[in-house]
């Protein structure tokens, strides 16, 4: 009997063009669009679901990583989930999901994040609500910064080397940062729409503070990458956009939820526009909880139990020993703390506390193993600036 489903990668070009125009009518694409999305992410990182001879649903994998405690954690993002409206309603979506997870626990993938279009599906499928990822607006005019000690280099796109390397030091120290995609890193620098980039790196030429990407049109200077890694090179690059007041309004940026160095500005004039939540999955128990940064000075073990519907490897009693920063897991163990795969995602990166997710009724523990879990995954709200 042939299976309702069959799920794998491409084969042929007539396979990518047929998903083309899947996606093309799901998230209303044009052509190009299509060819330079799979430019950027290259063939072999696409899934199909086929129902006999017929594509009918796919979607992309972002191999990379994200950070967490301070260690950067292999992560598959998902992207561009799409089902041909005729297949929809069926169960297909889920199918595709559930395959691409098994695949991504076979492949020693840690965790999987995406942004959701709706909940309900990928909750289905263990993803839960993870981080932050915000747009901010800060009407120029109110800034009233001019501190100017640092110096600003207006330097080429090219220069990807001095991004990265700046960015990696913000990123490791923020929950939910990536280690980025190559092709995030290309969409930051490359306009699809003949816009003019601008970037500028703020302090050292060869060692720079922080550095900003950016467009701008008549009245929006609109951040696409910035990195500020003291108050110094932020009061720099507050400066920097005031000296643009003659003739911009408004400065856009996407993030966190709090960003500190709005601080630095005299009044509360940076307001949060819109917000989305990502999602997370833990793919591999074992596997994300070794890889995950915790607080040095802690020693301590957590007892978990955890209960998984599509992993079964991840079903089960769980030691977490935490030790100088790291952890090591191993099966077994009292399990006091029972908590299902979709908890475990927010815990992990601390977007709820344990005490947040027991009032939710989300898990059952002791007191104690309450208060160990608290300390373990203590952190600063996770968040991303990227989409993808």
């Amino acid at each position: 009997m042939i299976p309702l489903y069959q799920y794998s990668s491409f084969s042929n070009s007539q396979e990518i063009d047929r998903l083309g125009e899947i996606m093309r009518q799901c998230f209303g694409s044009s052509p190009s669009d299509w060819e330079r999305y799979v430019n950027l992410l290259s063939t072999e990182n696409f899934r199909i679901l086929r129902q006999g001879d017929r594509i009918i649903a796919g979607l992309a994998i972002y191999q990379m990583g994200q950070w967490f405690g301070g260690q950067n954690v292999p992560l598959a993002g998902i992207a561009a989930v799409g089902v041909a409206p005729e297949a929809r309603g069926k169960g297909a979506a889920r199918e595709l999901l559930t395959k691409t997870i098994q695949e991504l626990y076979s492949s020693q993938i840690a965790i999987s994040a995406l942004y959701p279009a709706t909940q309900a599906l990928y909750r289905q499928v263990g993803y839960e609500q993870g981080g932050s990822y915000c747009k901010w607006e800060l009407p120029i005019a109110s800034i009233q910064l001019k501190e100017r000690d640092l110096s600003m280099y207006k330097v080429s796109l090219r220069e990807r080397h001095l991004f990265e390397n700046t960015y990696n030091q913000q990123a490791q120290i923020n929950n939910g940062n990536l280690a980025r995609h190559s092709a995030i890193w290309t969409q930051i620098l490359e306009s699809e729409k003949e816009k003019e980039i601008y970037a500028y790196l703020i302090g050292s030429e060869t060692a720079p503070e922080g550095y900003i990407i950016f467009t701008q049109n008549e009245t929006t200077i609109e951040i696409r990458d910035w990195v500020l890694l003291n108050a110094w090179a932020a009061r720099r690059l507050w400066t920097f956009l005031a000296d643009h007041r003659s003739m911009i309004e408004t400065v856009i940026w996407r993030g966190a939820s709090v960003n500190p160095f709005t601080l630095l500005l005299p009044e509360q004039t940076a307001k949060i526009t819109s917000q989305m939540i990502w999602l997370l999955r833990i793919v591999n128990v074992p596997l994300a909880l070794s890889l995950r940064g915790y607080p040095t000075q802690l020693e301590a073990e957590l007892h978990l139990d955890v209960r998984d519907d599509l992993i079964a490897a991840n079903n089960g009693k769980f030691c977490l020993k935490v030790s100088q920063g790291r952890g090591e897991v191993s099966q077994g163990g009292k399990g006091y703390f029972q908590i299902d795969i979709r908890s475990l995602a927010s815990l992990y990166t601390s977007f709820l506390s344990p005490q947040q997710q027991q009032r939710l009724g989300y898990l059952q523990t002791t007191s104690e193993a309450l208060e160990t879990a608290n300390l373990i995954f203590f952190g600063d709200r996770p968040w991303m600036a990227d989409f993808f």
